[in-house]
């Protein structure tokens, strides 16, 4: 699930977007993967909440398409259960367009 927050100081043009998953048995790691720049696939490990679910927030531009999935540390891919898979570099994958007005999904449905 992805949640986004517009930016505390409004000056940089970027956004907070909070990642999130449920609790999944027998994960003891769990990481999002996805395209955040232009260029490099990056990696972040997520954290783990009080009640098993996984969270983790970054702060990326608005006005971009951005793509990802998660990974568990045994090599097990997941998608995100809230947002339906697109084609991507990444194959398929979850993709979303932080725009003006707020979140785009892969289709173009505002989200």
């Amino acid at each position: 699930m992805i949640t986004i927050h517009k930016s505390t100081d409004g000056k940089n043009g970027k956004v907070w977007v909070d990642f999130s998953m449920p609790a999944i048995d027998g994960c003891e790691f769990l990481y999002l993967v996805g395209w955040f720049d232009e260029s490099d696939e990056s990696v972040y490990l997520m954290e783990r909440t009080a009640n098993g679910d996984w969270s983790l927030s970054l702060e990326l531009e608005a006005g971009c398409q951005y793509q990802y999935r998660f990974r568990t540390l045994d090599g097990r891919w997941l998608n995100d259960p809230a947002r339906s898979p697109a084609s991507g570099e990444l194959g398929l994958n979850t993709s979303f367009i932080i725009s003006g007005n707020g979140l785009t999904g892969s289709a173009g449905q505002p989200r």
